[in-house]
């Protein structure tokens, strides 16, 4: 994990729960602010160019060929329907239907060039150029400037909306260190400083796909640069990140700053956090964050009551996990399949397989149809207590729907039925396993293969199978 810079490492070591009691607020931010996961929201609706009215609209280009879009539009020229073609709206849905076609931003900057020569109405708004950055985003950062340029030179200078879809665009094409080279150049010439929404979209995907020393680098220089300071999504981006690598303290010192930046954890926080200690298989931490939560006047939803079920679930502590299922139910949070399937597993790591089958029942008698998850959770116990009649009797429930193996649950039924001497049984679920591509060919073979040979030396070493 990388160094933490001196704006987002203050915290000392201070027990979690203590960090989520702190209610400290900034009197300068909203005391509650609305819960929400570390998602950004997606572009401004006046930003986006729907199709026609008619969902039944036909496509105008089905090829990316720049002579036939021509054809086009120089018939719907020719046959002088002012309603339509001199329709701003539908210009646009024209240029954006191409550039979909085609993929190619010289060609359809070549098509942008043909209709402002062809169609006299035709007066480019924002949205026009921003189809044309869009697509430049796929191309090299020479494109982007040209497009930015072209725009500029229209008497349409980069603003907000401008960033944000540049900034996604390149984004979505995993371009991440020139999304941060543009957002330096259009701060230097034009003063642009994107929003929350498309500082937290490119947060994110810096946390998917760089190590956190750049994330908290690139924070801090937004910090210096442009007076950026992270909000609730920001941090929860960040914690969430440190959870899914099991880094606690991390997330401990996040939390810290979280508070003392004058918010207060919401409901996904706190699942964040919770997940990140059943991730650990402390069962004990992530019922201390839920009793917390509780007292912080933090409603618990779903997703915590399925986390908490499952992380004490995981911890072996089916018993206690087994108690929520009447508190979420009186709490208006029915039980699902995720939350039987937790329960499930936690019963089989037990060695209470019976009792496993016997929760299936009572799920299925509550309306509930039990998923991939759950049958192969429950056929991975059974193969590992060698209760193989009752496994063979659920993977053939299993194969009536259409449902694949796990390369965890495939590799312990072989070698449960090559135990047994059951080898041709073993060969009718590789071929299974091929059939309803489970597993790749290599994959399923070499499984089956190695079996077959720890079977063979297992059974000439005179050792007990």
């Amino acid at each position: 994990m990388g160094k933490l810079p001196q704006s987002l490492l203050r915290s000392s070591a201070v027990p979690l729960t203590s960090l989520l009691r702190n209610k400290t607020l900034n009197p300068n931010s909203n005391p509650k602010p609305k819960p929400q996961p570390p998602s950004p929201r997606p572009p401004k609706p006046s930003l986006l160019l729907p199709p026609p009215a008619s969902s039944n609209a036909p496509v105008l280009f089905k090829s990316p060929d720049l002579s036939e879009a021509k054809s086009v539009i120089k018939s719907l020229v020719s046959k002088r329907s002012e309603a339509v073609i001199d329709s701003l709206r539908f210009q646009n849905f024209l240029l954006q239907s191409y550039s979909a076609a085609s993929s190619s931003f010289s060609d359809t900057l070549s098509l942008f060039d043909y209709m402002l020569a062809t169609l006299p109405s035709f007066t480019p708004n924002r949205s026009s150029f921003h189809i044309l950055l869009s697509l430049s985003c796929n191309d090299t950062m020479s494109s982007v400037h040209r497009a930015l340029n072209l725009m500029a030179s229209h008497g349409f200078l980069p603003d907000r909306s401008t960033a944000d879809i540049a900034l996604r665009s390149l984004c979505s094409a995993a371009r991440h260190d020139d999304a941060i080279l543009l957002l330096r150049d259009l701060y230097s010439k034009n003063s642009v400083v994107p929003d929350h929404h498309s500082f937290n979209f490119l947060i994110k995907h810096l946390c998917r796909h760089r190590s956190m020393t750049t994330v908290y680098t690139f924070i801090q220089e937004m910090r210096d640069l442009m007076s950026f300071t992270p909000d609730l999504v920001t941090y929860t981006i960040l914690i969430d990140n440190v959870c899914n690598t099991k880094n606690l303290r991390e997330a401990t010192r996040l939390l810290t700053e979280l508070a003392r930046a004058g918010f207060k954890p919401d409901c996904y926080l706190y699942n964040t956090i919770m997940k990140g200690y059943c991730m650990l298989s402390q069962g004990n931490e992530a019922l201390r964050v839920y009793r917390t939560m509780k007292e912080e006047g933090v409603e618990p939803d779903m997703i915590t009551y399925n986390t908490l079920i499952f992380g004490l679930s995981k911890s072996c502590r089916v018993k206690e996990a087994r108690k929520f299922l009447d508190v979420m139910t009186e709490a208006g949070c029915l039980p699902d399949e995720v939350t039987y399937t937790s329960l499930m597993n936690g019963m089989c790591r037990e060695g209470d397989e019976l009792g496993a089958l016997r929760l299936m029942a009572e799920m299925e008698s509550r309306g509930l149809t039990p998923n991939s998850c759950t049958y192969n959770t429950l056929l991975h116990g059974l193969c590992k207590s060698r209760m193989l009649d009752e496994g063979i009797h659920l993977y053939e429930n299993m194969k009536k729907m259409g449902m694949k193996l796990e390369m965890g649950t495939y590799a312990t039924f072989l070698r449960v039925l090559c135990r047994e001497g059951r080898v041709s049984e073993a060969y009718e679920i590789f071929d299974y396993a091929i059939e309803s591509k489970s597993l790749m060919d290599v994959a399923a073979y070499t499984t089956l293969e190695r079996t077959l040979k720890w079977l063979t030396k297992a059974r000439e070493n005179g050792l007990a199978v």
